[in-house]
């Protein structure tokens, strides 16, 4: 093994362990056991329930799987052309199917051993990836925390949710590469509270088949890493069609990000400040000030600030969001009837408060007849303004304190405050670390919106910001 600028295997990014196993400077097997050393180092005490002292990340880990595979993708790496994601360990989220492993949703109530992969593990498996295990999310997903899991940065904080588990991993350095979904912002709000990387890809262009659904309407699945570099990596092997979505099989151009310029890289670009933050909550000070600093950085890296006029846009898409949710999620667990005591509490109000809603056929079609109507005006906005993207702090806090998220329904409205719109349009989202808090020392995040389709420009831009910004990490890891 010859590893250059990292003291462990494990702290290697996706595109640097891609490098080196190609180059036959690191073997698969080795990059494997580096991160398992880590997870039973750093990972704690695994429960259903977590305690204050440990991570908790992982719902389970496959250890004898994973060498195995590893040892498999050595075999690959020395016939030379390669995939470039083979060998490359990774992190399922506890909602991806994977054939003769338990798939749990980190509840109490579902217990399945699916006997097919989920389309997104099929194609990573088929491009070398190692899978370690399934990591923590939010009970079904249904929520912005991940309170059994403790953030990296600080223990006594939630990593955010419902994707908690793959955030803290990441931060935590036990693995490069994960999975998450987002029905209201469950992998952007996991990835700016533990300062790691994401796209929420547009609606469709990566399947759902074989992942636990929240809201089948709203549900996006989508690459989680340090940097928006390895998350398009990722997300460039998990595109492709649903066979249950005729839609999804619309052919897409080949994902390819630009290199930009060195110099003023975002020259011609595009950005408007997003006319939604004025009617949320107002962002704590820290987060104000890590934003107002993206934005400069923005201008200085040559992007141009232009105004983008909101009053006709339908800016507030609760009430009809918060509908469909319940309509989607209660249909879906409509199996779980005879059992609704084994849920968490909120998990729990969130059923009883669908059933309670009684939406209708019509009321139904109504809602989402609106929510076609708000995307195409967006579409049409950001043509006409020329916008490449908007940009939102992607919370307005920094992590909350761990303990509440599972006391009731929408106890975490606030940390949906701004991400749940762009599931209602279906936009694409690229959410990365901005900074840090100068108060707590915790990380802040920004998010790139664009129109439907705009993921590689999106991602260009973020790897720009990144590449000047840094990616941060909690002290115990720098």
């Amino acid at each position: 093994m010859i590893v250059t600028a990292h003291s462990h295997p494990a702290d290697l990014g996706v595109a640097e362990a891609a490098t080196l196993l190609r180059r036959r400077k690191l073997s698969s097997v080795e990059l494997t056991r580096a991160c398992l050393e880590r997870i039973r180092d750093r990972d704690g005490r695994h429960s259903a329930e977590g305690d204050p002292h440990s991570i908790n990340a992982w719902v389970r880990v496959y250890e004898e799987d994973a060498l195995r595979a590893a040892a498999q993708a050595d075999r690959i790496l020395a016939g030379g052309a390669t995939p470039p994601l083979c060998g490359i360990p990774i992190g399922l989220k506890d909602l991806y199917a994977v054939a003769g492993k338990p798939l749990t949703a980190s509840s109490r109530l579902l217990e399945e051993t699916p006997q097919q992969d989920c389309d997104v593990w099929a194609r990573l498996r088929a491009a070398g990836m190692v899978l370690l295990g399934h990591l923590h999310t939010h009970e079904f997903a249904a929520g912005g925390t991940t309170d059994q899991t403790g953030n990296p940065w600080d223990l006594a904080r939630t990593p955010g949710g419902s994707s908690g588990g793959s955030a803290a991993a990441l931060a935590a350095r036990m693995v490069a590469a994960a999975t998450g979904t987002d029905t209201a912002g469950s992998l952007r709000i996991p990835s700016a509270c533990c300062g790691t990387s994401t796209l929420k890809p547009t609606r469709n262009f990566v399947s759902l088949r074989g992942i636990v659904p929240l809201c089948h309407s709203l549900d996006h699945a989508g690459p989680m890493a340090r940097t928006l570099r390895d998350c398009a990596l990722l997300f460039e092997h998990m595109v492709g069609a649903d066979a249950g979505r005729a839609e999804s099989a619309i052919p897409r151009t080949r994902l390819r990000i630009a290199p930009r310029a060195k110099v003023r890289p975002l020259e011609g670009v595009r950005l408007a400040v997003s006319p939604r933050i004025a009617l949320r909550l107002a962002p704590e000070a820290g987060v104000a000030a890590r934003f107002e600093a993206l934005l400069e950085l923005a201008q200085r890296m040559g992007a141009k600030l232009v105004a983008l006029p909101g009053a006709d846009l339908p800016l507030d898409v609760f009430e009809d969001y918060t509908a469909v949710f319940g309509a989607d999620m209660l249909a879906w667990h409509r199996r779980f009837d005879d059992r609704r005591h084994l849920y968490r509490a909120s998990t729990r109000e969130f059923v009883e408060a669908g059933e309670k809603r009684a939406l209708s056929g019509w009321e139904y079609a109504q809602a989402q007849a609106r929510r076609r109507l708000a995307t195409a005006l967006w579409s049409e906005r950001f043509s006409a303004e020329r916008i490449d993207a908007l940009v939102e702090p992607t919370l307005p806090v920094v992590a909350p304190r761990r303990g509440w998220g599972y006391d009731h329904a929408f106890a975490d409205a606030m940390l949906i405050e701004l991400t749940h719109y762009w599931n209602w349009t279906g936009f694409p989202v690229a959410a990365f670390p901005c900074g840090l808090d100068t108060s707590s020392g915790l990380p802040v995040g920004a998010s790139l919106i664009g129109r439907a389709g705009s993921d590689a420009k999106l991602l260009e831009i973020g790897i720009a910001l990144q590449d000047e910004l840094g990616v941060p990490a909690p002290a115990f890891v720098s």
